[in-house]
């Protein structure tokens, strides 16, 4: 079983944890997830495609991603994350690292979270991405407009909280 530490409002840790996908949050607790945004030189982006399973959001385009464990950092978990999803190492990046933090409340569902958005330039081709078949069905590199295209046809996640990392 996975767990998530709580953070408060201030993105501090509480002490407290949470076990993964457990919406019983009580008002000002937060858990911390992370996005890995891959960019070739060519300005070109890795998006994947949500396999059709998935609970939330089956068949849409996003950038990988996902929950930070309890005891883990958030560079840590965009690492593990992208590595699981992509098969892509971003240890071998030619630049890159945190760019921001967004804050997502929802207390009608009982879900609040903070984002941590992490950019890496990667000089990468197809066949050095080997998808994790229980998360993707798919993907592609593309473009800002190709992806603002997407999400303006509400296929692209979280599209406007990061969307300045594909300007």
């Amino acid at each position: 079983m996975e767990f998530w530490d709580i953070y408060d409002k201030d993105k501090k840790l509480t002490g407290r944890t949470m076990k993964r996908n457990d919406w019983t949050m009580a008002d000002g607790d937060y858990h911390l997830t992370v996005l890995g945004v891959i960019r070739r030189p060519d300005g070109k982006f890795l998006i994947t495609k949500r396999v059709s399973t998935k609970e939330w959001a089956p068949g849409a385009f996003e950038v990988s991603g996902g929950g930070v464990r309890a005891g883990e950092t958030s560079e840590e978990a965009v690492r593990r994350e992208v590595l699981e999803e992509t098969g892509l190492d971003i240890n071998n990046a030619v630049s890159g690292g945190y760019v921001f933090t967004y804050r997502r409340d929802n207390p009608e569902e009982r879900n609040n979270y903070f984002v941590d958005v992490y950019e890496f330039v990667m000089d990468v081709k197809e066949s050095d991405v080997h998808l994790q078949v229980e998360e993707t069905d798919g993907f592609e590199f593309a473009d800002a407009a190709q992806i603002k295209a997407l999400a303006d046809q509400g296929k692209f996640l979280h599209y406007d909280s990061i969307k300045q990392v594909f300007a």
